[in-house]
């Protein structure tokens, strides 16, 4: 569902992301780990087409994204590290407003529904957005990805600065969405919730991939071990 074939991307003479392969299956949830600068949100940056890649290519669902822009976007949803949303309209406006955006229109009980699949509490659909946490914000665009059956989700850095309660719910709807088959690409600094989430992790660093791991084969230690033996390199 997403594939990079050695994607590359060089900005001024700095080589930002170093001829990437990576393949991820429908249900799979792929974290990207690195520090700032590794490449990892410039890997979901030429994922959105938000920039293009000097060298090779991002394809979702087979379709190469510089040459489908628009078809590749209506399998894609989209979570930043803050999820833009119109302050002044309530949750299930803003919800409204998004998925007429990508074509779809749903009575207000099925708006209601999809906030509720994405855990936000039922009497926050009705309030200002701008009365909402980070973690609820989130939760509207978990919403919109429901409602746009999302094959395919980017997230950079969804966790920051969300308590430990708010980031385990949002790893849980992450597996819920993996298993209805969306290919789910996260870059994130958290090992904890790489490990967690993911059922694969791959380690950057100067724009390459130096590991890919499975997490099912790690403990949390291991992974640690192995992401500071790189970062020691």
């Amino acid at each position: 569902m997403l594939q990079a074939i050695e994607l590359s991307k060089t900005y001024k003479g700095s080589v930002a992301l170093n001829a990437l392969n990576l393949n991820i299956d429908p249900g799979e949830i792929f974290c990207l780990l690195g520090a700032n600068g590794a490449g990892k949100t410039t890997t979901i940056n030429l994922f959105l087409n938000f920039v293009s890649p000097s060298s090779g290519a991002a394809r979702i669902n087979g379709l190469n994204v510089v040459d489908h822009p628009l078809e590749t976007k209506k399998f894609l949803a989209y979570i930043p590290e803050q999820v833009m949303l119109y302050r002044n309209l309530t949750g299930v406006e803003n919800l409204e407003y998004f998925t007429c955006l990508s074509g779809e229109r749903y009575s207000r009980p099925q708006l209601l529904d999809f906030l509720a699949q994405a855990g936000l509490p039922a009497g926050a659909a009705e309030k200002r957005v701008n009365s909402y946490s980070k973690g609820m914000r989130q939760k509207v665009g978990i919403a919109i990805a429901i409602a746009k059956r999302a094959r395919a989700l980017l997230l950079d850095e969804p966790t920051s600065g969300l308590d430990p309660k708010a980031s385990n719910e949002f790893s849980e709807l992450l597996k819920k969405l993996s298993g209805t088959g969306a290919a789910i690409l996260m870059a994130t600094h958290d090992l904890f919730r790489a490990k967690e989430s993911g059922t694969r992790v791959g380690i950057m660093k100067h724009g390459r991939m130096v590991a890919a791991l499975r997490t099912e084969d790690l403990g949390h230690a291991d992974l640690e071990r192995i992401y500071l033996e790189h970062m020691h390199d």
